[in-house]
Parts: structure tokens; sequence; C-alpha cells
């Protein structure tokens, strides 16, 4: 399976010998270049380019062209190289596009030479960058990965060749951009003219009337953004009169706007676009400042490595002008990262009214006119999701719909502040668990799901008198060592009962007083009530349940289990675990954030959840 890069972020390599593919749309010149292990290129010996295509262990195109295919083999690299880099630029003189705003995302690609492919990376965000170092494949402690970099130089080569080291950067930029236009013209001398169905006449490689490439994200399938105008210095952007629109400015959002059959699963697939997008924007900014950081601290080791500019004024002004590019660097990905979450944002502003009740939150004025379903929704919110970098922009957390795991609300966490008064922290997360049991209930068509509670002390009364009084339970919330064995045994006979129906194809032969709703059980105060027997039941359900309509909603603290030591690992692991208090360990491993959770709960005195399970309760009695 090929890992599909965002900027920034890294992937083992598994064999030595590559082909890096490149495709741009448009022509452009592709070359590599070579670097020791403290990130210097030597020398022009160590640049491949068009008009030097071959280095011991790479190879790259000898012109320029709109699609590309480098080898590498990195065993046949010089011991002395610690990092190859990938670069691509657009040439000079030939009448082309000056910047890659004009063009799609290059796009790259590494695979085997058996044609496995590895990594994918779409360079997005180039605006006015001529240059662009696209992939870095570094060697650390004797094993190689690949990189996604992306990072543009609007100096083009010139810029981009001073910023790996190389001395005399603007004359060797000029002189490969010269071996450009020469293999340009002698490739149009040679290649003879086709002539087409209608007669007309074209090169070999002449993109005329070719289908354009939708790069847009598969889910969100939104209209690609214009191609912002150029940029002229000293010119002022002419001023918009109200509700008008810049050629440059990115379409206005609209709720439902992604793929899908139903609006609802539009909503559903839009909200996940919009999670993905924040991640890549907040992953993006990162690996800018990080490549910032890198960049300050080789220019500086490198002023100092030289004796003569070690002190003084000259050690001084490198100091400065190293600091200085940085600097610019940061402010630019600071002012890409503010225009992606303001879209972001608006969008967000638009998407959240339009929620139905099962993606939205418990003050949204849809719940004013809740109706009970006739249909189950594809998803439920269970909480919010944020980022440091803009704590106002919150992203639903949806889960899908039949529940594939059970959740756990740990009532032992109280936060980054603490909590000194431990019942009103256990209080609060069985709040959480009734919000989430009455939002289940209330998203489901009357009978098709079902509420049980185990609450072995009695100690939930308060937090389940909404669930209580409105007379949706069918039974009231079990008590007691008894009542713990008695709802277990119950459900567990169901999943065995279920499991062999479906598995022998005889549903229809379950026994007439057997429901087959859903099922959703509340456990508070685990593991009080439980012994050796129950314990295990409830791991049964835990494991078993979710694949026939049998969930578990726990509210528990680990510590207090801590009795068990390992034995319940699996069963934490099992569920998803939410705080009733916002907290961030929610980590993603894909791009290494750690996103703040926070709980969908009502409004403080807000009788929102008595009024929907009203309506719930007389739908089910009708």
């Amino acid at each position: 399976m090929t890992a599909e890069l965002v900027r920034g972020q890294n992937h083992p390599l598994p064999v030595a010998r590559l082909d890096i593919r490149v495709s741009a749309g448009k022509p452009v010149l592709a070359g590599a270049t070579l670097s020791d292990d403290r990130g210097r290129v030597r020398g022009t010996e160590w640049v491949a380019h068009p008009g030097s295509p071959r280095l011991p262990g790479i190879e790259v195109s000898g012109q320029a062209a709109a699609d590309h295919r480098l080898s590498v083999d990195l065993e046949a690299l010089p011991e002395a190289v610690h990092r190859v880099t990938i670069l691509l630029a657009l040439p000079t003189g030939t009448g082309g596009p000056a910047s890659f705003a004009s063009l799609a995302p290059p796009f790259t690609a590494v695979a085997g030479r058996d044609g496995a492919a590895i990594v994918s990376y779409r360079i997005t965000g180039l605006v006015a960058e001529s240059a662009v170092l696209a992939l870095e494949l570094y060697r650390r402690q004797g094993a190689w990965k690949v990189r996604a970099v992306g990072q543009g130089y609007a100096g083009g080569l010139a810029d981009l060749l001073g910023d790996q080291g190389l001395p005399h950067a603007p004359e060797f930029a000029d002189a490969i951009q010269d071996a450009v236009v020469g293999a340009a013209a002698r490739s149009t001398a040679a290649a003879p003219a086709r002539t087409g169905p209608s007669g007309a006449t074209g090169t070999r490689g002449d993109t005329a009337g070719r289908r354009p490439v939708d790069y847009t994200h598969p889910r969100r399938q939104r209209t690609a953004d214009p191609a912002p105008p150029p940029v002229v210095p000293g010119a002022r952007t002419p001023e918009l009169s109200l509700g008008e629109q810049s050629p440059g400015e990115r379409a206005r959002p609209v709720a439902g706007d992604a793929t899908g059959r139903t609006m609802d699963e539009r909503l559903y697939n839009q909200v996940r676009g919009m999670f993905e997008d924040l991640a890549r924007t907040a992953a993006a900014y990162r690996s800018a400042v990080d490549f910032a950081d890198s960049r300050l601290e080789r220019e500086i080791d490198r002023a100092l490595s030289d004796p003569r500019s070690r002190t003084g004024s000259a050690g001084a002004e490198a100091r400065r002008q190293a600091q200085e590019k940085r600097d610019l660097l940061t402010a630019q990905a600071a002012e890409v990262l503010d225009r992606d979450l303001d879209q972001l944002t608006a969008e967000s502003q638009v998407v959240e009214p339009a929620l139905a009740p099962a993606f939205a939150r418990w003050d949204s004025a849809v719940w004013h006119g809740y109706q009970v379903p006739d249909e189950a929704p594809t998803a439920l919110r269970v909480g919010d999701l944020h980022l440091p970098l803009r704590p106002g922009l919150r992203i639903p957390l949806l889960v899908r719909l039949p529940l594939e795991r059970g959740i756990w609300v740990d009532s032992g966490h109280t936060g980054p502040a603490g909590e000194a008064d431990s019942a009103a922290s256990r209080g609060r997360a069985m709040d959480t668990a009734v919000a989430h049991a009455v939002r289940l209930l209330a998203v489901h068509p009357p009978g098709d799901f079902t509420v049980q509670v185990i609450d072995p002390a009695g100690s939930a009364g308060g937090a389940l008198a909404p669930l209580t009084a409105s007379g949706v339970l069918d039974e009231p919330p079990a008590t007691g060592a008894q009542g713990v064995t008695s709802v277990l045994a119950r459900l567990v006979q169901r999943v065995d009962l279920t499991q062999m129906a479906v598995r022998g194809g005889v549903t229809d032969s379950l026994p007439p007083d057997l429901d087959t709703a859903e099922q959703l059980l509340i456990v508070n105060d685990f593991p009080h009530g439980f012994d050796d027997r129950a314990l295990t039941q409830l791991r049964y359900l835990a494991d078993e349940g979710p694949s026939v309509g049998v969930h578990l909603l726990m509210v528990a603290d680990r510590e207090d289990a801590g009795q068990y030591g390992p034995v319940l690992d699996p069963l934490w692991r099992s569920l998803l675990r939410i705080t009733p208090v916002p907290d961030d360990h929610l980590a993603d491993p894909w791009v290494g954030h750690a996103w703040t959770f926070e709980p969908s709960l009502p409004p403080v005195g807000s009788d929102v959840l008595t009024r929907v399970l009203k309506q719930v309760a007389g739908a089910r009695r009708a």
C-alpha cells in the first residue's frame, strides 16, 4: 500500500534501487543534489541536472518535460553522501510559466525498480515560487528514509542552489537553464510535425486538448481554486465591494460540498475532509518552521566554521542575515497558515448550522425542531477536536454507526488543571455518558435502539434522572452484584444466540422474546460489584458485542481497577477513550498532532435532553 505523505512526513525506504516519477502538467526541469553529513553540497560535481544528468548512483532527465523518471541506487552513491535532494524548477527563456501558481500541484512518487509503490507526495501551496525542493532521501543510523519537503523558492533555481550551500549558485543556475534551452531547441528541431485527425499539427509532448486533471481532495470534490493573479511589486490590490470575490480568492464554502448519495453522507464526508485539511495545514506549518530553524543552524554553523568570520563584524553580519532569512520563512509560513485557517473557519461557520441532530452540538437550533427519525444516520458526534494553533476552530469528532467499538468515559481524568473533588469528576463523567445515550436514542427510529444501565452502588441517580423519568428505559438501572449478574447474563445470551443465527443463516428462527434492537449498556463505577465471572462476561461483550448490536458505554477510573493489573489491558484498548473535560490525549500518528478533545454536553441549565427524550418516549409508546 502506497503511503501518501504530507509536508514534513518521512517514511522508511525498504529497497536501495528506486524509481522517482514526477508529473507537473507543464515542462519543468528535474535534478538532484548530493550532500554530506553536514548538509553541504561540496561542488557542482555533486549536482545532477539536464546538462550533466548522470552521477554515481543517480540519473535524471536530460531536458525539461511534463513527466520525469529519475533513477536512484542508494548503494552506488559515494560513501560521503548522506542526503539526496530531488529538486524541480521552471525553465526560463522558453516562454513557459513564471511560477508554479499556474500549474497543477506537482506530483511525485517513489517506487522500487520492480514497480512496487512506496510513497507519493503532492506538492501543494506553491504560489510565487519557481523552484522547489520536492523530496529528500537521507541516511540515518545506517538506514535510508524519504521525507516530503515541499520548500519553494520565489528566487528560482539560483536561490535553491544557494540555500544548498553551493558556491557561485547564480552562475551555475544560469548554466543549467542554458542547457535546458539548448536541449529543448534540439528536441524541437528533431521532432517531426504530427498531423492530427482534424489536420492540426503538433510536436511530441503537446498537451493541447487534454482533459484537465482534478487534484481536489477525493472526498471533497470542490471546484479547483483559480490561479492567483500575478504580483506586481509596489502595486496595490484593488479594493472590492461588499460581496464581491477577487480572482484569487478561494470559493466561498457551501454546506454539503462533498460526495455522497444523501445530504447526511455529504456532510459527514465534508467534516472528515475539514479534519484532514486542518491536519495537513498544521503539519505543513510545523514542517516549514522546522525547516527554517534547521536552515538557520546550518548557516550559523557554516559561518562559525570559518575562523576568519567567527568573531567580529563579519560573524555578526552572517548571523543577522541567517536570522532574517529564518524570520522571513516563518512569516511566509504563518501567512499561509492564517489563510488556510481562515478558510476552514469560514467553512465551519457554514457547515455547523446545517448539521442534523446526529452531528449537531447540543446548543444547535436544530434541536428546537427535532422529530424522531425514520432511519438511522451514518455517524454520531461524540465531541469536538481542535489544535492549539487556533482553539476556536473546532471540528466535530464523528464516529460511524453502527458503533464498531465501545466508549469509555474516563471518570478518573480531571484535566490539566486537576480536580480536587473526585465525586464531581465522576458526576461529570456520568453526565457525559447520559448525553451520549440520549443522542443515540434520539437519532434512531423508535424501537431500533434500547439502553440498559448497570449502577452497582446506585450512585448515579441524579445523572440518570433524564433517562429514568422519561420512561425510555425498559428496566430500571440494575444495582448490586445480583443486578450486575442478571444484566450481563442476558446480554451474553443475546450475543451468543445472534452470532449462531447469523453464522447459520437462520436469523428468522431467533426466539420471539429476544430483543433484536441495538443495545447500549451503560456501566457506572466499574469494577464495583463485578466478580471474576462478571469481568469475563464484560470483556466478552466488549469484543463480540459490536458485531451483533451490543455496545458498551463505560464510566470508569482505570486506577480503581488497578488490582487486576494487565488482565484488563485488552478491555481498555478495545474502547474509544474520551474524557468529561477538555484534554489533548488523542494522538494523531499520521502527522504527529496531539488533538484536544472536548466532550459534547448540553449547555448548563438547558432542558434539551428532557425535551428530546419526551418525544422519543412518545414515539416508542406509539
